[in-house]
């Protein structure tokens, strides 16, 4: 209850006291509390109204015998769910005599809130009043509210208590009677004879916003600047305020004040409420990547193809992107493969072209052969990976790859595991001839690179890859991509062509000291140790990388795998072959074993 009602309040208490017809034989007491627009004063405050004992302990009666019948208040603020919470538990009636209100409408929420408004609306009224008359005026219209609000509780209770002593009953301190007979009070205005408020206690007029001017000569005057109105679909207040109506002081030269503590944050930003303080006072923080603000409201995430800009006011599309042909990475990739595979058909072409020479023959050339083949095919199986993912080259690129380098790997093994077994069968009475021929090499090749067959059909029966969007990986991208279905599997592939390239490198530097007529070892040993360098190197890499980076390193690692076992064991060859073919004879190997 404000200062200046308070005088108003005695006066309407002392008038029902002493009115021997309304309630006679009965006094009406009253506590008055002030909150200071604080909620846990005001909170103490209920707790002391609601304990009828010397100490606030609810629902104790002991000490206090006295009655609480209602509670006023012109509470219009966050505060009134304090009061109406506390008093709707006991049912306790709640009165409020201000004009407008921003309780919610819901009286189903409220059913206990009463409102009084008041290898004093007239239809037409003069505003302009003297200067020093118009704070009376303003405090003796709140007076009139409130002395009205207390003269409807006491013929409330004067009807209660009619109709308690007519049924012989004689406990009427029952706060809950009074609850029928303020319903039927509550819509009549008793200060003119006109009806401002419905069936639910909410007021059914328009309300004019005034502004008073105080002139030089002392004068008054009231302007109209706005008014509060109900809206007639949302049953909601509408309140419009016409600034250029208002009359500022000529001393006032500034802009208009402002009704926040903070600024309205602008579009990219969010509010921040600031802790133990009002609502109008917060922070401006900017939205999160991903996220938007347009007006002054909460961050809002874009959708998954779109991603926010850097104002962070605006959802933009994501760019598509994937390892394409067009772009120089990928066409750089593309035109190395191709060089690579025509390299490597060329060589295959030597060694078909010179067949019959002593070089080719002394180191079984259907291996060569095998091991030349795969390796072309090593460096087409790169295409795959290039290019928009579908559905067949997800399928193909993994697999395709992994058993073209197992074979070629095998063949390498095979060729090594060969060199070893013809030293051996040079040695008189050696049981190591009947290894020499095709069986051998065919049975390293089908059983070694068969296992990694195996794995790779478990992989594309069980756990198949397929294309796929990645929308967070890259900002402002949706990366093409395909997912490998299992990395499981992935890693199994990869791991065991590690495992058959580290078992070649060792029967390779083992049988390294061999007659070198007949030994490919050395060479074998040095591609083989470049061959796993390359893909030790490749798994760190792999995972250090995103988007379409990931696969130009796989592209990279296949090219360059297959140029080191190309380059380290064709290339010393090609160069007798071609450059030097007085080498390439049978009586020179012979002299060299020799």
């Amino acid at each position: 209850m404000s200062f200046w009602h308070v005088l108003p309040f005695f006066f309407a208490i002392h008038e029902v006291n002493q009115n021997p017809k309304l309630l006679p034989n009965i006094t009406l007491g009253y506590s008055i509390y002030e909150n200071f627009f604080n909620a846990r004063i005001t909170s103490e405050v209920m707790m002391d109204l609601l304990s009828t004992g010397q100490e606030n302990v609810p629902n104790y009666s002991c000490g206090r015998q006295n009655n609480l019948l209602a509670v006023f208040e012109e509470t219009d603020s966050e505060l009134f769910n304090y009061i109406s919470a506390m008093l709707g538990t006991y049912k306790i009636p709640q009165i409020n005599y201000g004009v407008i209100s921003h309780i919610p409408e819901e009286k189903h929420h409220f059913p206990f809130f009463y409102r009084k408004v008041w290898k004093r609306c007239l239809e037409k009224e003069s505003w302009e009043i003297p200067a020093q008359d118009l704070v009376e005026r303003i405090l003796s219209e709140d007076g009139s509210s409130i002395s009205t609000a207390i003269q409807v509780v006491a013929w409330a209770l004067s009807a209660a208590f009619s109709s308690q002593r007519s049924k012989r009953k004689m406990h009427i301190w029952d706060n809950q009677m009074l609850h029928p007979f303020l319903r039927n009070f509550q819509i009549y205005n008793f200060s003119v004879n006109d009806v401002y408020l419905d069936e639910n206690g909410i007021p059914t007029a328009d309300f004019d916003i005034m502004d008073w001017a105080v002139f030089p000569n002392k004068s008054a005057a009231g302007v109209v600047i706005g008014n509060i109105g109900k809206e007639e679909v949302s049953s909601d207040f509408k309140v419009s305020v016409h600034e250029s109506a208002i009359i500022w002081p000529t001393s006032f030269n500034q802009k208009a004040p402002f009704s926040r503590c903070t600024e309205s944050c602008l579009p990219g930003y969010t509010k921040l409420l600031r802790e133990g303080e009002p609502l109008c006072c917060y922070d401006c923080s900017p939205c999160m990547e991903g996220t938007i603000s347009v007006q002054e409201a909460h961050c809002e995430k874009c959708p998954d193809d779109h991603h926010s800009n850097n104002k962070r006011d605006l959802c933009v599309p994501k760019v598509i992107t994937f390892l394409s042909y067009r772009e120089n990475l990928g066409l750089v990739l593309a035109i190395s493969a191709i060089f690579l595979s025509l390299a490597t058909a060329s060589v295959l072409g030597i060694f078909i072209k010179y067949r019959e020479t002593p070089i080719v023959k002394a180191n079984n050339r259907d291996l060569t052969y095998i091991l030349l083949i795969f390796l072309l095919l090593s460096f087409l199986t790169s295409l795959l990976f290039i290019g928009q993912p579908k559905k067949a080259t997800c399928l193909l690129r993994q697999t395709a790859f992994s058993v073209t380098f197992s074979v070629a790997v095998s063949s390498l093994l095979a060729k090594t595991i060969m060199v070893v077994v013809a030293f051996l069968a040079t040695k008189p009475g050696s049981r190591m001839r009947k290894w020499l021929g095709k069986s051998l090499a065919n049975f390293i090749i089908f059983s070694c690179s068969g296992v990694q067959v195996g794995i790779c059909f478990i992989w594309l029966g069980i756990f198949p890859p397929f294309p796929d969007s990645d929308f967070y990986s890259q900002k402002g991208q949706i990366l093409l991509q395909c997912n490998e279905g299992s990395v499981t599997m992935f890693y199994s592939a990869l791991g065991y062509m590690g495992f058959l390239a580290a078992i070649c490198f060792l029967v390779a530097f083992l049988a390294r000291r061999l007659p070198s007529s007949f030994n490919e070892a050395k060479l074998i040993t040095f591609s083989m140790l470049v061959f796993c360098s390359v893909w030790v190197s490749f798994v760190p890499t792999y995972l250090s990388t995103k988007g379409k980076y990931m696969v130009a390193v796989q592209i990279f690692s296949i090219l360059t795998s297959s140029l080191g076992l190309m380059g380290c064991i064709f290339v010393p060859k090609c160069y007798v072959i071609i450059l030097r073919p007085d080498l390439n004879m049978k009586e020179h190997l012979m002299m060299k074993n020799n």
